[in-house]
């Protein structure tokens, strides 16, 4: 095996995690129609890892000095995932509709940062959670619309 993959495992894992755990939520969104499906959501989260691990790589290479923080480029992550979902949130008629991928794309980047960290436990239960949202509380939800549509006509 080439020496470089094995002094760069770890980060290799971290980022094959995102990537995975990205592309199983992108999957459930995929397979409901949803524009934003497994590969931007595995982009998501891969970016967010890939960032996460720069901020730690640069902290350790150059230290803790004043005014550094390694957090600073995770904070921005939220941010600008959040331009992204905001772009997949679309209104029609007088329905909003996209809110619930926006959602996914902003928690699928805290995925990615949990495995961009090495908190691996942490990524998949987040993922797991995250699946969970779209999934069950997808089926309890719809009584509840089918009602709430009756009551409105």
């Amino acid at each position: 095996m080439p020496q470089f993959l094995v002094e760069n495992s770890d980060l290799i894992i971290r980022l094959f995690l995102a990537l995975f755990l990205g592309m199983i939520i992108g999957a459930e969104r995929l397979f409901v129609h949803k524009d934003a499906g497994m590969k931007t959501h595995a982009m998501v989260a891969t970016g967010s890892a890939l960032f996460v691990i720069i901020s730690e790589l640069v902290a350790f290479r150059y230290g803790m000095s004043e005014g550094f923080d390694p957090t600073r480029i995770a904070s921005q992550i939220i941010v600008g995932v959040g331009f992204l979902g905001a772009g997949s949130i679309m209104l029609q008629g007088s329905r909003v509709r996209g809110l619930a991928t926006a959602g996914g794309l902003w928690a699928t980047a805290g995925v990615g940062m949990a495995a961009g960290f090495g908190f691996n436990a942490l990524a998949v239960i987040s993922a797991v959670m995250i699946l969970f949202i779209f999934v069950v509380v997808n089926y309890l939800e719809e009584p509840i619309r089918r009602i709430s549509s009756d009551s409105d006509q």
